[in-house]
């Protein structure tokens, strides 16, 4: 079942996460050493385009007008604000700039100005990813036109428990516009959140909805939940730190060929935690000290990081 091309069934995928650990990590390395450098971690920077005021009602977000956050909203930023970071993110060594909007979906008046970032941010020789919500034909068609690499709609949990943390979208909106996006040709970048309630068949289920995917997402990013104030789940219970590994393990063996990203949460895991989970497959991260609204490492403590692991980041000239 090592073949990205194959079918996952739920048996099959959650024998892999409850397979023995060291049997497990041993089986996740492997894969991931047929497919990437194992010294190699990808490096993104992510911007915040348009903070606060979203009208869904996702249980883990501040950013929802709905959650009772305090967090107030702001006006889509300037498109040279944006260039202006993204440069500095690539001055910094990151080769994917991401730009995310809270909204439930782009305006149409909205789009010369995401159009403008995303020609702005290729123009300097970056990897480019938005995450605006749901999409319409038209809005597609013109993200792709203007050379958006990677579109991120992240299906958050599997169908089941879905509508356990959001009820102003279905599960199948989510998936609707990941089709749509990749039948335009823009990559997809689709993960979830781990913590938020679920049990393992849930995060087994997450997991093999996005193998299954034809293709499957090209970018996996796994976020441990960091409880916002004032939201739902502000006083979630942590998952266990053996689990979030074995949720890792477990895409890059169901997704040989896809960046497993170590995403939010980072801040609160331990350098040990981290080393796990790069051993156990994860080869992309966030850099920068803020992923939107939530706490992520500074440069510093990753560069020391890398370090200490012998890891480093991937270069432009390495994509080629």
């Amino acid at each position: 079942m090592s073949d990205p091309a194959s079918s996952w069934s739920r048996d099959a995928a959650q024998a892999i996460y409850e397979t023995p650990l060291m049997d497990l990590l041993f089986r996740a390395q492997t894969v991931h050493r047929r497919n990437f450098d194992p010294n190699t971690v990808q490096t993104s920077k992510l911007l915040s385009i348009k903070t606060g005021g979203c009208a869904e009602d996702c249980a883990y977000c501040s950013q929802s007008a709905r959650n009772g956050s305090q967090l107030s909203a702001s006006k889509l930023i300037e498109v040279e604000r944006v260039i202006t970071e993204a440069r500095k993110a690539k001055q910094g060594g990151a080769t994917r700039f991401c730009m995310g909007a809270a909204w439930r979906e782009p305006k149409d008046r909205d789009m010369d100005a995401l159009v403008a970032m995303v020609e702005g941010v290729r123009a300097l020789g970056m990897e480019t990813c938005m995450t605006l919500g749901m999409l319409d034909d038209s809005q597609v068609l013109r993200l792709r036109d203007a050379g958006l690499d990677y579109y991120n709609h992240n299906i958050d949990t599997s169908e089941r428990y879905y509508s356990e943390v959001i009820t102003t979208r279905t599960f199948a909106d989510r998936i609707n516009t990941m089709n749509r996006v990749q039948d335009a040709g823009i990559k997809v970048c689709s993960g979830g959140i781990l913590g938020m309630g679920e049990a393992a068949q849930d995060r087994v289920d997450m997991l093999v909805t996005l193998a299954n995917m034809r293709p499957a997402p090209e970018s996996v990013p796994i976020n441990m939940l960091m409880p916002q104030e004032g939201t739902p789940l502000a006083d979630a219970r942590p998952i266990d730190p053996i689990e979030f590994v074995r949720a890792i393990a477990t895409a890059r063996i169901l997704m040989p060929k896809s960046y497993v990203r170590l995403s939010a949460g980072r801040s609160e895991m331990s350098t040990e935690l981290q080393a796990m989970c790069f051993f156990a497959g994860a080869n992309s991260v966030f850099v920068g000290d803020t992923l939107l609204t939530a706490e992520n490492p500074e440069e510093d403590s990753d560069a020391i990081l890398f370090e200490k692991l012998g890891l480093q980041a991937e270069t432009s000239a390495s994509l080629s």
